[in-house]
């Protein structure tokens, strides 16, 4: 499947992974609104095999952010229902049918950042550098940046950041949290497909809550956070699969846990 701005591949022996690619290499994969529909179009429409995805830009970038040139045909109301289809998008890839690494390279800045935030797992190569310049440009973060890069890195290095236009590098990046996994230049998406096919061997449920539950229940009071763990706990082991599995590890059939 492809579209102007973004191509869909399904690999996998049972074709259980999907590249989501940017494919607007010209611009840096800036984000305008074609591209932004088009991921939503992407997760919302995931065919029933794929059990994980990797997003990942064409050329020397991942995605150097919005597109400002459709920026300035827009009045307040414009721009706030743009920043809210632009919500829409990216919790459809947040809280999506599948879990999702994002393969990062070169740019990642402003809208960037902020699609890359809304992936589940990050894995940067050594090109990488990130950055939100909207506060040099009078403009302010509008795809859910404000909620999801805080919880990555928190809120002083992220007004840090919009404040003085500060630039991390792919080795400070991981530092602070913008990344989980850093590698050498060219091989973010080798390293991302890899994981994500690992990740399309865990059992759906296991990885819907991971998904689903796990930033809700890092959001409730502790309280709270107890019975829903205790409710997804319970729904995940009494899925047949969960049974299976267990028993394999039970009857010596499946791999322990060795030291990495």
């Amino acid at each position: 499947m492809k579209s102007k701005d973004l191509s869909i591949e399904i690999r996998g022996e049972q074709q259980e992974v999907a590249i989501v690619r940017l494919t607007r290499p010209a611009k840096r994969n800036a984000l305008n609104d074609g591209l932004v529909e088009a991921i939503r179009k992407a997760f919302e429409n995931m065919p029933a095999t794929v059990r994980a995805a990797v997003i990942d830009g064409e050329g020397e970038h991942f995605c150097a952010g919005l597109d400002l040139s459709e920026l300035s045909e827009r009045d307040a109301g414009q721009g706030m229902l743009h920043s809210r289809a632009w919500h829409v998008a990216l919790e459809r890839v947040q809280y999506g049918p599948v879990p999702v690494v994002a393969a990062l390279h070169g740019a990642v800045v402003g809208g960037g950042l902020e699609l890359a935030s809304a992936c589940h797992i990050r894995v940067a190569d050594d090109s990488t550098f990130y950055a939100l310049p909207e506060g040099s440009r009078g403009i302010f973060v509008g795809g859910g940046g404000s909620v999801r890069i805080p919880r990555l890195i928190g809120v002083s290095r992220m007004t840090d950041m919009m404040l003085t236009g500060r630039v991390y590098n792919a080795a400070d990046g991981e530092r602070i949290g913008l990344a989980q996994y850093l590698v050498p230049t060219g091989t973010a998406f080798d390293k991302a497909f890899e994981l994500a096919q690992r990740i399309a061997q865990n059992a759906p449920l296991t990885n819907y809550s991971l998904m689903h539950a796990l930033p809700r229940i890092a959001e409730q009071p502790a309280d709270h956070g107890f019975m829903t763990e205790a409710l997804m706990s319970a729904i995940a082991q009494s899925a047949p699969e969960a049974k299976s599995r267990v028993r394999a590890f039970l009857e010596g059939r499946a791999a322990k846990v060795q030291k990495a």
